[in-house]
C-alpha cells in the first residue's frame, strides 16, 4: 500500500522567503520556525512511519493571529496543516513540503469553569487530562479519556472525535463537546454551539467534531464536565479463549448492563503490559477483560454480582474484584500503558483502528490470527470491547526490507474485514492518510464526492490539510456539477521511514 501526497507547488516554494517574512509580521518574536533542524520536530505525528518537514511552522498565541495567518495563506494560495500535540495515529497532522504548519500548542489555557452548568471553556492546546485536573478539586472530571490523555490536546480530540476507555457509557468527544470557536480558511471567526445543550440553528458542531482539520482551525472548545461517580468498581477477568471473552462482552450488554468501561487484551498484549507495569495480570489466560462499573454504591454492588455471574457462565478462568481505588487504578494501569508496553517487545508497530459489531468479535479475531500467519507478522490486540472498537498492534521491524509494506497490507486487510462484517474504518483515530486510500471500501464515489462538497463549502481552494481523508482531490468547481467524470489532482508517493 503506497502512501501518496499532493505534489509540492513549486511556485509556493519559490516564494518561501517572502511567505516567512509576511508570517513574521503576523506572529512576531519566536512564533515562526523556519530552520531545517528545528522543523524536524514537526516532521511527523504519531504515525511515525511517514515523515515530511513542513515549509515553515507558525505558533500563534491569539485568535486574531490565527485568523490573520489563514487570511494571508488564503489570499496567496498557501496550504495550511493544523497541528495539536502531534499524537495523531492516522497521520492527520502530517506536514506538507509546501505548507504552513499551524501549531496550536500555545493555546493552552482553561478560560472558564462553570460548575452550575457543568461545563468548561478551554483553548485547543489544553491536554485532555488537564481538563480533569482543573476541575477534580470540586469533584468533577472530563469523561473522554484516550490512552494518550496525558499528552493529547483537546483540539486534536475534536479533530479526530477521540474516544477512550470510558466512551462506552459516556460517549466520544462529540457527545461531550457543547460548542467550538472555529476560524475558516479565509480568516472568518465562527462559533457553533455554545453553553446550551441543544442550541438553535444548523448542527454545524456535528460536522466540525471529527472533521480532521479539513474545515477550519478550532481556537476554543466548550466541553461538558461530569460529577465524579459516587462509587467505581473494577473486575479483572481472565478467559481461556478469546471467543469466551467476546461472548461475555456480548452477554453483558445484552443483559442491559452498560459498564463505564469494558476493555479486552489478548495474550501477547497481556504479557507485554504485565512486564511493563506489573499490574498483577494472569499470564495463563488467552484473553483479559477489565470491566468497570460506576454509580451509587448499591447499584455497583448489584451489577458487580451480575457481571461476575455472566463471566463465570462463560467459563472465566480467573476473576478479581478491585478491593479499593488503588487496586482499580492498577488494573487500568496496564491497559493504559499497553501501547508503550508493546513497543518494548517489537522494534516497530502499526496501531490500527476499526470498529465492528460486538457479535462479530470472535470471527474477526480468528481472521486476524490467520492474517498474522499469512503475513508472517505478529499482532497484539488491545481494544474497547464494549463498543467494538479494535486496536490491533501489528508488529514489524522497519529495518527489514519489505516489513513495513507487509504491515501496511496486513492492516489494510484488517480494516477491509471490519467493513465486510458491518463495521467502519475508524472508531476514534480518524482517517488521515493511513486509511485515506481505503475509503472506497466503505463509501461509493457518489458518497465521497458529496463529502468533499461539504469541505468545498468551507474551503473552496482545498488549502486546509489537503491530501487527508479523500483518496482523490476533486476540484471544487467540478464537484459543483453533477457529472460522473471529474478531474483529480495527482498524489506522488511519500517516502517511508
Amino acid at each position: 500500500m503506497s502512501l501518496k501526497m499532493p505534489l509540492p507547488d513549486q511556485r509556493v516554494l519559490a516564494r518561501r522567503d517572502e511567505i516567512i517574512a509576511a508570517l513574521r509580521l503576523i506572529v512576531p518574536g519566536e512564533g515562526v520556525i523556519d530552520r531545517p533542524a528545528e522543523l524536524r520536530a514537526y516532521e511527523t505525528d504519531g504515525l511515525t512511519a511517514y515523515r515530511q518537514p513542513p515549509m515553515v511552522a507558525v505558533l500563534p498565541e491569539t485568535v486574531e493571529q490565527v485568523a490573520a495567518v489563514l487570511r494571508y495563506c488564503h489570499r496567496h494560495g498557501v496550504k495550511v496543516v493544523p497541528r495539536g500535540s502531534g499524537t495523531s495515529l492516522s497521520g492527520g497532522a502530517l506536514p506538507l513540503a509546501d505548507a504552513v504548519l499551524l501549531a496550536m500548542g500555545k493555546f493552552n489555557k482553561v478560560l472558564e469553569v462553570d460548575y452550575e452548568d457543568r461545563l468548561a471553556v478551554v483553548q485547543p492546546g489544553v491536554t485532555n487530562l488537564a481538563i480533569t485536573k482543573a476541575v477534580e478539586g470540586e469533584g468533577f472530571y472530563y469523561a473522554p479519556d484516550p490512552s494518550s490523555q496525558i499528552a493529547c490536546s483537546i483540539g486534536g480530540n475534536v479533530a479526530e472525535n477521540s474516544g477512550g476507555v470510558h466512551c462506552l457509557k459516556y460517549g466520544l468527544t462529540t457527545n461531550n463537546v457543547l460548542g467550538v470557536q472555529l476560524v475558516t480558511m479565509d480568516g472568518e471567526i465562527l462559533r457553533s454551539g455554545g453553553k446550551a445543550l441543544d442550541p438553535a440553528g444548523l448542527d454545524l458542531l456535528g460536522i466540525i467534531v471529527g472533521s480532521e482539520g479539513l474545515l477550519g482551525v478550532v481556537t476554543e472548545v466548550t466541553v461538558r464536565i461530569l460529577p465524579k461517580p459516587e462509587t467505581a468498581r473494577a473486575l479483572l477477568i481472565g478467559f481461556p479463549t478469546v471467543e469466551s471473552a467476546g461472548q461475555c462482552v456480548a452477554d453483558t450488554i445484552a443483559a442491559g448492563i452498560i459498564p463505564a468501561g469494558m476493555e479486552m487484551m489478548d495474550k501477547p498484549a497481556i504479557h507485554a503490559a504485565e512486564a511493563f507495569v506489573n499490574a498483577g495480570y494472569p499470564l495463563d489466560v488467552e484473553a483479559l477483560l477489565i470491566v468497570e462499573l460506576d454509580g451509587p454504591a448499591v447499584e455497583c454492588d448489584h451489577l458487580t454480582g451480575e457481571v461476575e455471574a455472566i463471566a463465570r457462565k462463560n467459563g472465566a478462568a480467573t476473576l478479581r474484584i478491585a478491593r479499593d481505588d488503588a487496586e482499580r487504578a492498577t488494573f487500568w494501569a496496564g491497559r493504559k500503558a499497553a501501547f508503550p508496553a508493546v513497543g518494548r517487545i517489537s522494534a516497530d508497530y502499526l496501531c490500527m483502528d476499526g470498529t465492528i459489531p460486538r457479535a462479530k468479535l470472535p470471527h474477526v479475531l480468528q481472521r486476524m490470527r490467520e492474517l498474522s500467519a499469512q503475513y508472517g507478522l505478529g499482532v497484539a490486540n488491545v481494544f474497547h470491547a464494549g463498543d467494538g472498537n479494535l486496536h490491533p498492534l501489528i508488529l514489524y521491524d522497519a529495518s527489514k526490507p519489505g516489513d513495513l509494506e507487509r504491515a501496511e497490507e496486513f492492516g489494510a486487510d484488517i480494516l477491509r474485514l471490519c467493513v465486510e462484517v458491518g463495521g467502519v474504518l475508524t472508531g476514534e483515530h480518524g482517517v488521515g492518510v493511513e486509511k485515506r486510500d481505503l475509503m472506497p471500501a466503505m463509501f461509493s464515489e457518489d458518497d465521497l464526492r458529496q463529502q468533499q462538497r461539504l469541505k468545498c463549502a468551507f474551503d473552496p481552494d482545498s488549502l486546509l490539510n489537503p491530501g487527508k481523508v479523500f483518496p482523490t482531490l476533486h476540484r471544487c468547481a467540478e464537484l459543483g456539477r453533477m457529472h460522473v467524470h471529474h478531474g483529480a489532482l495527482p498524489f506522488p508517493e511519500l517516502p517511508r521511514f
